[in-house]
């Protein structure tokens, strides 16, 4: 840590334990000031630790500190002194984020084991299939459910000692990944109303509006619906430049696991499962003309306008119309044609 004064001067630097009693010897004692701490594994409880002692906590977003991570000198010691520093000549410069409460994060605990599983499963279905492969045998396509039982009448007589325990292994997970989603049905029905409404739209799951719920927590805090696609990331960066304005990737920030979500739904609109809607329709049309590339932006560009259209729903409380868009238009052809 790095203490400056009013003058900006360096009065203490140090080190303190991330303990609750370390943080409490060593904050509580000290007149109300600004703390500035990056984003981390800790940084929740700790801001909310230290501002019930009555310090202003300001928690850094570390993907906006350039100055930090780009340092050509970076060490503990010097990043603690730039944010204090940071922190003393304007707040905003650090991009402060809002932690979200103790409750979302413990539901949200629950989305994120069963996501750990889901991935473990995965690696060891893939493991099973490469090793049958390597002896000219081969797992039969089918349903990640019935893995477990298909993978047992594939698997050649010697490698049964080496892979029965992970087949084994395989249909653990499956039942426990089962359990889960009752649990995440649960939890729409008892703490996430909110949830309920937005599962009502064509390829968004009960996971995809918990985690939406949770993870946004205050639809509030968006004065404009088109502004949550940014925050999650699934808009294109810029790096504008006098005529310069290239094409880029998607800017990835926000919160990971949901954005992936989205992307699924996205996938899923997009299939041949998906059931038609104008935003089908309009995916489709970009899929059209998209090239090479048509796909996956479209895919993504679906799975922006999925995010803004479940904050547009929260936030008015209207009910799901997949042909809206639609809709309107004819109504407007109609008023047009008739005046």
């Amino acid at each position: 840590m790095c203490v400056l004064d009013e003058a900006g001067d360096v009065v203490e630097e140090g080190k303190v334990m991330t303990r609750k009693e370390a943080l409490r010897r060593r904050f509580e004692s000290m007149a109300p000031c600004v703390v500035a701490m990056e984003t981390g594994a800790h940084s929740r409880w700790v801001s909310e630790l230290l501002s019930g002692m009555g310090h202003e906590v300001v928690v850094a977003n570390a993907r906006k500190l350039r100055a930090i991570y780009s340092n050509d000198n970076k060490c503990d010691e010097v990043d603690a002194e730039m944010l204090a520093r940071l922190a003393r000549s304007d707040k905003s410069l650090l991009s402060p984020i809002r932690h979200r409460s103790e409750e979302a994060q413990a539901v949200l605990a629950i989305v994120r084991a069963r996501a750990v599983l889901v991935t473990a499963r995965a690696k060891l279905i893939n493991h099973v299939r490469g090793a049958v492969k390597s002896f000219g045998g081969r797992v039969p396509a089918c349903d990640v459910e019935a893995f477990h039982r298909r993978a047992g009448e594939a698997v050649p007589e010697k490698l049964r000692p080496a892979l029965a325990a992970v087949v084994g292994t395989v249909e653990a997970m499956t039942q426990t990944i089962r359990e889960y989603d009752k649990q995440i049905e649960e939890l729409v029905e008892k703490h996430a109303p909110e949830a309920k409404r937005l599962k009502t739209i064509y390829g968004v799951g009960a996971l995809t509006a918990l985690c939406f719920v949770l993870t946004i927590e205050e639809p509030q805090r968006f004065t404009n619906s088109r502004k949550v696609g940014s925050f999650l990331g699934l808009r294109p960066k810029r790096d504008q430049s006098g005529n310069s304005d290239p094409h880029l990737r998607i800017t990835k920030a926000g919160d990971p696991y949901l954005r992936q979500l989205l992307v699924q739904c996205g996938h899923w609109v997009l299939s041949s499962h998906g059931k038609e809607s104008d935003l089908q329709r309009w995916g489709l049309q970009i899929v059209a003309r998209g090239g090479a590339q048509g796909k996956k932006r479209a895919v993504v560009a679906v799975a922006r306008k999925l995010a803004v259209l479940m904050h547009r729903l929260w936030v008015t409380g209207e009910a799901y119309d997949p042909f809206h868009n639609s809709r309107t238009h004819t109504q407007e052809s109609g008023e047009q044609a008739v005046a």
